[in-house]
């Protein structure tokens, strides 16, 4: 191609499709590249208030969850009713991703189905890439593409990263497994709901994560991650299966990838390459909570990237992470916290369920979660919940507190 593009999105997921979109829109010419060829394994939880930030038509969900049950190594159950603030919207990836892929391609991107194998910078800072067409009418030949910046958004294992950055900078992640299957049509509503997400925190079935049973209308994922070696996630996924009543429901299909947990000290080269979304590690430890961020992610990078374009200079890359960090920074922190203190071995995590029976715990999560933000306007309740916290960590009994 003999086109300077302004900026090439890699990657077509939630972040990169946004990024593409916002772009277009700033006046920018844009190629989004994604193989489309792939599904990312995840739950496909969006909070309610996504659909207005992003303009997402209530037709794209699948399902609404109004509770969760957290369910506890020895088999305790908590149900978490969010009431009235909101809901869990849930999205199929399978037919999400190329809806939003498709709304960028009407805003004016163009759109080529390919995977990147080489990118380099050339003669003043243009970035030279190598693309092979996945396409069905491809050719042998790969496609050469030059463009003034470029957006990773490909994923936890990011080629634009590996090709691009350093190989120390890559973010921890946990590996991530589930099975879509056919929802059952007559539950035993003791096992499994259609409008409940289950949320199971025991050490059989991830001994640092936790596994997850969410409906999709008529389909369901279930699945868990970790990233402790040789522990079976495949297995733990069959257990969770039938535990959930769901052992004989017939299989779609079968997906797996690194989950990333933690944001990369730094997304951008400096000079003329962004990361963002999972590439950038822009999954919420703790819940793995990823497409809400991303798609906000995606934002951010366009703007940061127009701002680039327009001073001609890649100091404005760095507003992307500085943005988001500024919004969601603390609530990332106090989630790894919360992984690494709850998360370590059954007996907290057995701890952990009870606290979430508590109704401070269960309002602060809900609408922390809904909001995305941190809930200020009840700091007693966050008093409260702290003092909780440490009962339950050091096992002080109720009337010692």
């Amino acid at each position: 191609m003999s086109k300077i593009y302004d900026v090439v999105v890699v990657g077509g997921g939630p972040c990169g499709a946004m990024a593409a979109e916002r772009l277009v829109e700033k006046g920018h010419s844009v190629l989004l590249v994604d193989p489309d060829n792939r599904i990312k394994p995840c739950g496909g939880a969006i909070p309610s208030r996504a659909l207005a930030d992003f303009a997402i038509p209530e037709t794209q969900l699948v399902a609404r969850a109004n509770a969760a049950r957290i369910i506890a190594p020895s088999g305790r159950t908590v149900d978490m009713t969010i009431g009235d603030i909101g809901y869990v919207g849930m999205v199929d990836r399978a037919s999400f991703d190329p809806y939003l892929r498709q709304r960028a391609a009407d805003a004016g991107a163009e759109r080529l189905c390919g995977k990147l194998d080489k990118m380099t910078e050339g003669d003043g800072g243009l970035l030279e890439l190598t693309v092979e067409s996945t396409a069905k009418d491809a050719g042998p030949e790969p496609i050469q593409i030059r463009a003034r910046r470029v957006i990773g958004a490909d994923g936890a294992n990011s080629a634009v990263r590996r090709l691009m950055f350093p190989a120390s900078r890559k973010p921890p992640y946990v590996f991530a497994y589930h099975e879509i299957v056919e929802s059952p049509s007559n539950a035993d509503e003791a096992v499994f709901k259609a409008d409940r997400c289950d949320v199971v925190y025991d050490g059989r079935i991830s001994p640092d994560f936790y596994g997850w049973v969410f409906p999709h209308g008529g389909h369901t994922s279930i699945g868990t991650g970790t990233a402790v070696k040789g522990h079976n996630i495949r297995e733990a996924t069959r257990a969770l299966k039938l535990t959930a009543g769901l052992s004989d429901c017939r299989v779609i299909r079968r997906e797996g990838a690194p989950l990333p947990l933690k944001p990369m000290k730094r997304w951008d080269n400096g000079r003329n390459v962004l990361l963002a979304g999972d590439a950038a590690g822009t999954v919420a430890p703790s819940s793995g909570e990823g497409i809400y961020y991303a798609m906000l992610c995606g934002r951010l990078s366009a703007d940061a990237v127009h701002q680039s374009l327009l001073s001609n200079s890649g100091r404005a890359l760095a507003d992307a992470r500085r943005t988001f960090m500024r919004a969601h920074g603390r609530v990332f922190l106090i989630l790894g916290i919360m992984q690494k203190i709850w998360y370590r071995n059954d007996k907290l995590r057995e701890k952990f369920v009870a606290m979430c029976a508590d109704p401070d715990v269960q309002r602060l999560t809900w609408e922390s979660y809904l909001n995305k933000k941190l809930v200020r306007r009840d700091p007693l309740a966050h008093l409260r919940v702290f003092f909780k916290d440490l009962a339950k960590l050091f096992g002080i009994p109720a009337g010692q507190r």
